[in-house]
């Protein structure tokens, strides 16, 4: 098993700084570059799924959380809001006081507080909000990676997984209430489809009912209403799950799918949520068929949960050798000699043409032995000699070690291209048809 922490730090992916602070890492460029690829991968899915994309603020004013419930029931996770009582908007200050006596044209914030969020569902029930909307809109799928914060105790705070900046892959459907099986429902397929091509398993699913005590909100009605809803996409999508209370969100019932890292810790990356709450607190509506205002449901979901836990979990489960669309470098070129430096350097420009990620290792870097063991994360070696750079072809090694015979360059970054946009977790897939290993 994988230390996230230590192996993110010696692959050069993400660190830490005190004077940044805990739970606050940041990305290097081989980090970057997967953060990225992730979230552009997890974009275009849900575009192809009929999701909006949108940007919003991370920051709201405290009225907004307020009126969402997360302010009288989330709010030990929250920061502390920020006062602005005596800011200007515009303008600017001298000692406190306007500079002769005069606004600039600026606006003083009287009292007003601010908080960094730490959900986009408010948000985004205000975008929906802004606009009128019928029920031939409906049902309306708004996606944003968004950024989000938590005031996480130090002690729970490691690496990637528990951090206090969250980039989440976030969506919330509005819909008439006979469309919410079936969108929860192709939630969860979503969800499935990203763990096959990221080559992860989920180790659970749950069924998050609400528990004892206080700190949900809406009557018992609503509560049994999502719940039968989740149990049947459950059902329907022939998963084993546990029921257990006390793991629902403060508004309403969710299935989480659970991941295991490398210490044996349980934790959710992905889920799906049924709210009846929000839409009624924000008085969301839309005109049915005979004209009627009606009350849409929201569906909370997310794909990959937070990008800082999805890449966490993806270092630990492949160990840094990440699905070829994936990784840092998808092909390093190795000429044998200086003599075929050239020909690598053209090979490495083919690649990028084609929007491969590639670099070459020349023999400044050492023996050829040593060139392939740097390399060792990297899905493909393509090794060239004199013999193949005199007829421009290369010899490719895979990362599992397996060797293909010399090939035109062109043939070699066509099979890649094909395996990486597909986003495949194959290494190789030979003209009969046969994948290759990982």
């Amino acid at each position: 098993m994988y230390d996230h922490r230590k192996l993110g730090r010696e692959l050069e992916l993400f660190d830490t700084d005190p004077l940044i602070g805990s739970g606050l890492p940041y990305w290097l460029p081989a980090g970057a570059v997967v953060r990225h690829t992730l979230e552009e991968y997890i974009r275009g899915v849900e575009r192809r799924a009929g999701y909006r994309h949108v940007y919003s603020p991370v920051l709201g004013k405290r009225e907004l959380y307020e009126i969402s419930g997360h302010w009288s029931h989330y709010r030990d996770d929250m920061f502390p809001p920020m006062d602005l009582s005596g800011e200007r908007l515009g303008g600017e200050r001298l000692g406190g006081e306007r500079l002769g006596g005069e606004r600039l044209g600026g606006e003083r914030l009287g009292g007003e507080q601010m908080v960094l969020r730490p959900s986009l569902c408010p948000h985004h029930a205000l975008i929906y909000r802004s606009r009128a909307h019928s029920y031939r809109d409906l049902p309306l799928r708004m996606a944003e990676l968004g950024g989000m914060y938590r005031s996480e105790l130090s002690g729970v705070l490691g690496g990637l997984t528990r951090v206090r900046a969250i980039q989440l892959n976030d969506a919330h459907i509005f819909c008439a209430p006979e469309q919410v099986a079936d969108e929860a429902r192709a939630a969860l397929e979503l969800i499935r489809e990203a763990y096959g091509a990221l080559g992860v398993s989920p180790a659970r699913y749950r069924l998050s009912l609400p528990g004892p005590g206080g700190k949900y909100v809406g009557d018992p009605g609503m509560w049994r209403r999502s719940a039968a809803l989740l149990t049947e996409v459950l059902d329907a999508a022939g998963v084993a799950y546990e029921a257990v209370e006390g793991e629902a969100a403060f508004y309403g019932p969710k299935i989480d799918v659970q991941i295991v890292d490398s210490a044996g810790r349980e934790a959710t990356l992905s889920t799906v949520q049924i709210d009846f709450h929000q839409p009624e607190r924000f008085d969301l509506r839309y005109a049915g068929p005979d004209g009627a205002m009606r009350r849409p449901v929201m569906v909370h979901r997310s794909v990959i949960g937070s990008v800082e836990r999805a890449v966490a979990h993806l270092i630990e489960s492949h160990g840094g050798a990440f699905p070829p669309w994936l990784a840092p470098v998808q092909l390093v070129a190795l000429p044998i000699s200086d003599a075929e430096v050239p020909h690598a350097l053209a090979l490495v420009r083919q690649a990028a043409d084609r929007g491969l990620r590639a670099e070459a290792a020349g023999p400044q870097r050492g023996t050829l032995g040593a060139r392939v063991r740097a390399a060792r994360l990297v899905p493909y070696q393509a090794i060239i000699g004199a013999r193949e750079a005199a007829d421009e072809r290369v010899s490719l090694r895979l990362r599992d070690g397996r060797r293909l015979e010399a090939r035109p360059a062109a043939e070699v970054l066509a099979g890649i291209d094909l395996l990486t946009s597909a986003h495949s977790t194959d290494l190789w897939t030979d003209p009969r048809g046969q994948a290759g290993g990982r």
